[in-house]
């Protein structure tokens, strides 16, 4: 059985002692005439059973997903015949076991069904029915217990309002804790990998090195035994591709704001703003196929005219279209801060005679500067960490040049092409990736602070 249908169900039993809940308050107060001498509303006195009827029996099942199945592969592994695994190393009992699992399911299997490995199978299929079959019972019964249970103490006295909305606010801090402690957790596991990365690598090598080829042989005496992890050329490949980016992106969409706030009509603007914030929509994928299939060989078709020499991955290619891209947050970004200027700034302007383009240029463009910088700021952090249109346009190599139709790399290409498929997390080439990833986190965080900083500090002058 699905664990959907149980969810479904438990919203409709809770649906139900929400009904019967407010249905007790009504009669416990003695008919609808007498509603005043209830505590609360009825409704709080039916949100109160909902919450009894459903809470503890989604944690309920929540928990038990969630440990089952390490619960029924320990049982399977418990009961394996000792021969099986005498000798096997813990890679080669783990791979068993998924055999076994596959098998269970219907999947394919690494090795020949033996007797043993089918009978394992059939002891897991039947744990995983009479887990299930024992789930549905244990949370089927804990929804009728709360339900009871807020039924016997539903009367007119009880606080049902207070009661309520305590449980939202636990509920609220709950979700909002979740989402700061898996934050944290990405940042811990980044930053203990990049700890264990730097014991191999010295932090000087890596962040003042220029060369980068992170190739670590498998065997001592195989050429190249010790990669090189300069990170320079990443750096320097990523910031040529976001300059160029900014520099298409920033004058079009701060232009195009301008043009819409100040100039555009209200039906204009009604079309080309949304027409505008179709290219965030657009998948980066597209983006990198438009840039390698036509900007960049238009680019090379080009310099060739000019008699330039331009790789068939450029990083002006990638450049170009990343800019594109990244128009429609500087455009929907400054477009809404230069609305945010008060009127009467305008008007000030104008009754002392200043033009439309006078008050543009120094009266509202100041007042919205910081808003302005802080879209910028965020636009900056978007093309840093771009990766599917530098992979298509740009290339892999970690060239160390300042000539933008050269090909180049970035730190966020890095670390897919580092962290594609089956690596070992414990050499200095894949946990090179962790210590590209925390350098990224952190420079994007910085500009991130920055960006919030200069709205924060700047913007009371202007409200």
């Amino acid at each position: 059985m699905q664990a959907w249908t149980l969810i479904l169900l438990l919203l409709v039993t809770m649906a139900a002692a929400y009904h019967l809940g407010r249905k007790r308050a009504i009669t416990s107060a003695g008919g609808v005439s007498q509603i005043k001498s209830l505590h609360s509303l009825p409704a709080y006195y039916g949100f109160y059973a909902a919450l009894w009827a459903g809470i503890p029996a989604l944690l309920l099942m929540g928990l038990w997903i969630g440990f089952q199945d390490q619960i029924i592969t320990s049982l399977v592994a418990a009961s394996l015949p000792p021969e099986m695994t005498a000798g096997l190393s813990e890679g080669r009992v783990g791979l068993m076991i998924n055999d076994i699992k596959n098998l269970a399911t219907g999947n394919i299997v690494s090795a020949g069904v033996t007797p043993e490995i089918q009978a394992a199978a059939d002891q897991y299929s039947r744990l995983r029915s009479l887990f299930t079959w024992t789930m549905w019972l244990a949370v089927g019964a804990l929804a009728v217990g709360g339900l009871s249970y807020a039924w016997l103490k539903t009367e007119p006295q009880m606080r049902a309002r207070n009661r309520v909305e305590g449980s939202i606010k636990v509920i609220m801090i709950v979700f909002s804790s979740i989402a700061i402690l898996t934050t944290l957790g990405i940042i811990l596991s980044v930053v203990f990998e990049s700890i264990r990365f730097f014991d191999r690598i010295s932090p000087l090598d890596f962040f003042f090195g220029t060369s980068w080829s992170p190739q670590i042989a498998l065997r001592a005496d195989q050429v190249g035994a010790s990669g090189e992890f300069g990170a320079i050329p990443l750096f320097t490949g990523t910031l040529m591709v976001s300059l160029i980016a900014m520099l298409v992106a920033v004058p079009i969409g701060l232009l195009s704001a301008i043009y819409l706030s100040e100039y555009a009509s209200r039906g204009l603007r009604s079309i080309a703003k949304p027409v505008i914030e179709v290219l965030a929509g657009i998948p980066t994928v597209v983006y990198g196929f438009f840039a390698a299939l036509t900007v960049a060989p238009f680019i090379r078709e080009l310099g060739a005219t000019l008699g330039l020499e331009v790789a068939s991955e450029s990083a002006l290619a990638a450049g170009l279209v990343m800019g594109v891209m990244i128009i429609p947050f500087v455009s929907s970004l400054s477009d809404d801060v230069i609305n945010a200027v008060p009127q009467s700034l305008r008007d000030g302007s104008y009754a002392l005679g200043a033009t439309r383009s006078e008050t543009i240029r120094r009266v509202i463009v100041p007042a919205a500067l910081p808003g302005i910088v802080g879209g910028i700021l965020l636009a900056v952090s978007r093309a840093i960490g771009e990766t599917m249109i530098v992979v298509m346009a740009a290339g892999l190599a970690a060239n160390l040049t300042a000539n933008p139709l050269d090909s180049v790399t970035t730190v966020t290409v890095q670390i897919v092409t580092l962290l594609t498929g089956d690596q070992e997390f414990d050499s200095a080439k894949t946990l090179a990736a962790f210590a590209l990833g925390l350098t990224l986190f952190l420079v994007t965080l910085t500009l991130n602070v920055i960006a919030l900083t200069i709205v924060r500090k700047y913007r009371e002058q202007y409200e």
